[in-house]
């Protein structure tokens, strides 16, 4: 209704100065002088101005939240970048705990934790049937009945439901 009443306002001031102009002996246009045609065309451009708003608020948060995804898919990324970096680090601590050296895991416990809490968990294979989306067959044995893994060779690795690295295994069945 303001954007009607400055509009109207305008519209006067326009007729006042264009009849002053053409010697016109009125002093100007009351609003009840403007024409019907007039009001309805300032009241049309006035709900076109505000739907080009509100399209432009729209357009800006689709903008705003496209870029909060991507921003959030790039941390995501790095994340799991860094994480597939670290996962040599815990095949060496779990080799050396393989091998009796009990001293690397309170490392190997913490280096764990710590990717665990953002998200890793590791594939536990043995036992389980054969998923070639988790598990990678490298040795197989005869068997009867379906594919189980009999033996996780490398452990393997999700982060946030996704996985990172297939657990390496050898498969019966």
């Amino acid at each position: 209704d303001q954007v009607t009443d400055e509009a109207l306002a305008a519209l006067i001031d326009e007729q006042s100065a264009a009849d002053q102009a053409a010697g016109s002996d009125q002093a100007g246009l009351s609003p009840d002088q403007i024409s019907e045609e007039a009001v309805v065309a300032l009241i049309a451009e006035r709900d076109d101005f505000l739907d080009q708003l509100q399209r432009a608020k729209a357009e800006f948060a689709n903008a705003r939240r496209r870029s909060d995804e991507r921003a959030e898919m790039q941390r995501a990324q790095a994340a799991a970048s860094l994480v597939e970096r670290l996962l040599p680090v815990l095949d060496s601590c779990e080799a050396a705990l393989g091998q009796g050296i009990e001293e690397i895991r309170p490392v190997s416990d913490a280096l764990f934790e710590v990717l665990s809490s953002q998200g890793l968990e590791r594939v536990d294979a043995a036992g389980e049937p054969f998923d070639p989306e988790l598990h990678e067959a490298v040795l197989y044995e005869e068997g009867e009945g379906e594919q189980v893994v009999v033996e996780t060779l490398r452990t393997g690795y999700r982060w946030n439901d996704r996985v990172l690295r297939a657990a390496m295994v050898k498969v019966q069945g």
